[in-house]
């Protein structure tokens, strides 16, 4: 298993706290940057990160109006992230502002274009609340897959979708279409909030690119050995398939 597959959320709500859990594990390469961080400390957290030579997905899941999410992609672009992320549901329009703005905005000050990647649908969800709350008519995966086709019609690198939909989504979007995957809990952890999950092993035999492991070790007693028991985990699920 690579290690820079699993991206770490800093889900904490100060930048203590984010510098004390990235000197817990400090082979961890990519590190997530959320809402609860970002709004608490702002784009410090990202030049600490980048101080440390570290890759980071800035997670804040963009959904607004085309000019607006142009304008704030464009902003998050000039932070040198690897990965940005935008709703599906922003729309065509908005999707491909965005994806422009991003371009643009790096250009401005030299730094590497993020990918910009769309969420899909939010892995917290299930399909009841799909069809009875969102109405939605079409059946989950289905209706993942089409936000997926949405995103990379817009120019988009690549989606963000729960495991149990990455092997469809891999299938039919292709192997240059970044996927990354929330939702992902070893076999020892409690499910928590995700109602869409598979095992790390499980969505990387999917065609995952990036997993998103949260409390599974940072709730951990020893993020640590928490780290070490989910590659071991993998490693050795390779090992009996290969076998």
């Amino acid at each position: 298993m690579n290690i820079n597959k699993i991206i770490v959320p800093l889900d904490v709500p100060t930048q203590a706290a984010a510098i004390a859990l990235i000197d817990k594990l400090p082979e961890i390469i990519w590190w997530k940057v959320g809402l609860e961080l970002f709004v608490s400390c702002g784009p410090q957290i990202i030049s600490i990160l980048k101080q440390r030579q570290k890759k980071i997905f800035l997670d804040l899941k963009f959904h607004d109006i085309p000019n607006t999410v142009a304008g704030a992609c464009r902003s998050a672009a000039n932070y040198g992230v690897d990965l940005l992320t935008i709703h599906a549901t922003a729309g065509r329009v908005a999707l491909t502002k965005a994806q422009q703005a991003v371009v643009e905005g790096a250009k401005v000050t030299g730094q590497k274009p993020p990918r910009l990647i769309a969420i899909t649908i939010l892995t917290s969800l299930t399909s009841r609340d799909v069809a009875f709350d969102l109405k939605i008519p079409l059946e989950l995966p289905e209706y993942a897959l089409q936000m997926a086709l949405l995103a990379q019609e817009s120019g988009l690198s690549g989606a963000v979708c729960s495991p149990q939909e990455v092997e469809q989504l891999r299938r039919v979007c292709g192997d240059n279409f970044v996927l990354v995957c929330p939702g992902v809990r070893p076999t020892w952890a409690e499910a928590g909030d995700q109602k869409r999950s598979l095992t790390p092993a499980q969505a990387i035999k999917a065609g995952a690119d990036y997993l998103v492991i949260g409390r599974p070790i940072t709730a951990a007693a020893d993020p640590k050995e928490a780290l070490e028991r989910i590659c071991l985990e993998i490693e050795g699920d390779s090992l009996m398939e290969n076998g």
